[in-house]
């Protein structure tokens, strides 16, 4: 692993041990399949719907975590973690596995659509990046709405634009992704510092950090998860959303049970197949990509120009980003 990492790693094993120290472990002795996930509101209630509807209500308990925390806690702890079942970014659950191999084998069938899913895990999820527009900000301030991400390194936007910090958000992975893949590097580190430039005070640690601020009006443009946007223009809000001209990338999270031996929970691969199968109809409202044989998504939710990162997703990749990312902000 890299120094970054292994920092990471130690720092949030120490803090898990004084934790359990303190006596607060999630509390084994009632055999409550534990779940760690990174996932957002809508994928967690549409979760517990699915294990609510199996027949597994009470039978679990589920912790949130920000992505770079939980990811930490896999490199740290491996099979070691106390999590029975976890739902994460998937270049963080291949990494794991590639460090530590601690995840089972599925016993399900889980054959996605691309066919190229692992043994070990299964996408329950893909998330889009778009840009997203306050309307009423941006009549107020006399703005016209960008067509691409590149435009949001113009200097007309400057203070009027939030993203998330690749450091802290894999939504801002997203943003990096398309930018280094439609540009290349030496463009794009050029584009990328216009666009921190603006963001200024307004990049933010979490994937929904900007959508916040352009939902509330504290900015006009911001870059983020697209089903947020489409949710807010659903409920009549002044949102919309614009699918850049460098188009749409996505990151998926996927589900993968901890292999702990003869310690492992048999109930957690019961509630990852339950999860798989049949949380999925409620997802595909919120995440509207097919990932499965046989789904269908609402034509008018999904992007019209789909994009993949042309190199595998793992951490490294992530790291070399991360630094792209950093010299940007020297540079701003």
């Amino acid at each position: 692993m890299n120094k970054l990492i292994k920092a990471l790693a130690a720092g949030l094993l120490i803090a898990a041990t004084a934790l359990t120290a303190a006596g607060c472990s999630t509390g084994k002795a009632d055999n409550k399949v534990v779940i760690y996930s990174n996932a957002d509101d809508e994928a967690l209630t549409a979760m517990e719907n699915a294990l609510t509807a199996g027949g597994y209500e009470g039978q679990y308990i589920i912790q949130s975590f920000a992505t770079s925390e939980l990811g930490g806690r896999m490199m740290a702890e491996g099979s070691k973690i106390e999590a029975d079942l976890v739902t994460m970014s998937t270049y963080y659950l291949d990494t794991a596995q590639k460090e530590s191999e601690m995840f089972s084998d599925l016993s399900f069938d889980h054959t996605t659509l691309s066919g190229d899913c692992p043994s070990y895990s299964s996408p329950i999820t893909a998330q889009e990046g778009a840009v997203m527009v306050n309307t009423e900000v941006m009549r107020e301030q006399g703005l016209s709405a960008p067509a691409s991400i590149k435009d949001l390194a113009d200097p007309k936007y400057a203070g009027q634009v939030s993203i998330p910090d690749i450091e802290g958000s894999s939504t801002g992975w997203i943003l990096v992704q398309a930018v280094i893949d439609a540009y290349g590097e030496t463009e794009g580190a050029e584009i990328m510092t216009g666009i921190i430039r603006n963001a200024g005070p307004h990049m933010e640690s979490s994937g929904s950090g900007p959508f916040k601020k352009v939902k509330a009006g504290e900015v006009a443009l911001a870059f983020g998860l697209r089903h947020q946007a489409v949710a807010a223009k659903k409920e009549g809000l002044p949102i919309d959303y614009i699918d850049p001209s460098e188009g749409s990338y996505a990151l998926t999270e996927s589900i993968a049970v901890i292999n702990k031996g003869d310690k492992t929970n048999a109930k957690a691969m019961e509630m990852a197949e339950c999860i798989v199968k049949s949380a999925r109809t409620e997802l595909l409202k919120t995440y509207p990509l097919p990932l499965y044989p046989g789904e269908t998504a609402d034509p008018s939710l999904c992007t019209k120009n789909p994009k993949t990162f042309p190199e595998p997703l793992t951490v490294d990749l992530l790291q070399k980003h991360q630094e792209f990312s950093e010299k940007c902000k020297l540079n701003k």
